[in-house]
C-alpha cells in the first residue's frame, strides 16, 4: 500500500489516498487514532460510479464514522472510474440499459453478466486491501462491511472471516447464485431497502433478506427512491456498527 497524498479534514478525520496494485482507494481515520490507541475499520462499498463521483456520499460516511471512533476505507472497483475499461461488463451493462429502455424484462443471463463478474473480481482487491490495512498500526480491527453493491456484499460476508457484521443496502440486481450465497451469510445484518427503488426488484430484495441465514438481521425499509435515503437512516446503521465493533 502505497500512500499519496495526506489532509486533515476541518473536524479533526485524517484522510489519505493509496494505492495499492494499481488500484486508488481512500483511507479516513479519526484523530485520535494511532499505534496506542487502533481503532475498528468499516469498508466502504459504494456503486460502480467511480471514486470520483462518489467522493461526497463516501466523505460523509466516512465523517460519521470517524464521529463514533471507526476508521473508514474503500477502493476503486474494477473497471470503473480510471481504471481500465473491461469489455466483458461494458457489454452486458449496455444490453442492460437496451432492454430497460425497451421495457423487456431483465432475465438471469443479463443480471449474471452485469453482477457476477464485478463480484469475482472485487471480493480478491477487496481482501488484499484488508489486509494491507490492517497491517497498519492505528487500525486494530474488529471490521464491517457497509453498502456498495449488495452481492459484493454477500460474498466478503461468506469468504472473509475478519468481517464481523455488514450493512448491506438493497439497491442492486441480485443474480441466483447470491441467493445461495445468502444462506451461509451468518454474521449480524443491518439492510436498508428503499420501498420505491425505481432500479431495485422490490421482491427480490425481501426474498434475498428471507435467504440470509444470520441468526440476527433486521430490515429498515423507507418509502422514497434510490437516493431518497431519510436522514435517520445513518443513525440507525451508526447504532447497528457501535453494538458490534465496540
Amino acid at each position: 500500500m502505497h500512500f499519496t497524498s495526506e489532509q486533515r479534514l476541518d473536524d479533526g478525520v485524517v484522510e489519505r489516498e493509496f494505492t495499492l496494485d494499481g488500484i486508488p482507494g481512500f483511507l479516513w481515520t479519526p484523530a485520535g487514532a494511532s499505534a496506542s490507541a487502533p481503532v475498528p475499520l468499516i469498508l466502504l462499498g459504494h456503486p460502480n460510479l467511480g471514486l470520483g463521483r462518489m467522493y461526497p456520499r463516501l466523505v460523509g460516511r466516512a465523517r460519521h464514522s470517524a464521529a463514533e471512533g471507526f476508521a473508514t476505507a474503500t477502493i476503486e472497483l474494477p473497471g470503473s472510474g480510471d481504471r481500465p475499461r473491461l469489455p466483458e461488463l461494458e457489454e452486458a451493462r449496455a444490453e442492460l440499459r437496451r432492454a430497460m429502455g425497451a421495457g423487456e424484462p431483465v432475465g438471469d443471463e443479463i443480471i449474471d453478466a452485469v453482477v457476477l463478474p464485478l463480484v469475482e473480481r472485487a471480493v480478491p482487491e477487496w481482501r488484499a486491501a484488508l489486509d494491507a490495512l490492517l497491517a497498519l498500526p492505528e487500525i486494530g480491527g474488529p471490521v464491517a462491511y457497509s453498502g456498495g453493491v449488495i452481492s459484493i456484499g454477500v460474498r466478503l460476508a461468506v469468504v472473509e472471516p475478519r468481517i464481523v457484521a455488514a450493512g448491506l443496502f438493497a439497491g442492486s440486481l441480485v443474480p441466483r447464485a447470491t441467493f445461495d450465497e445468502a444462506r451461509r451469510v451468518t454474521i449480524p445484518l443491518h439492510v436498508l431497502l428503499q420501498w420505491d427503488d425505481e432500479g431495485n426488484d422490490r421482491q427480490a430484495a425481501l426474498d434475498l433478506f428471507d435467504a440470509f441465514g444470520s441468526k440476527e438481521k433486521s430490515l429498515h425499509a423507507n418509502m422514497g427512491g434510490h437516493t431518497g435515503v431519510p436522514p435517520w437512516a445513518g443513525d440507525d446503521a451508526a447504532r447497528f456498527f457501535a453494538r458490534h465493533l465496540s
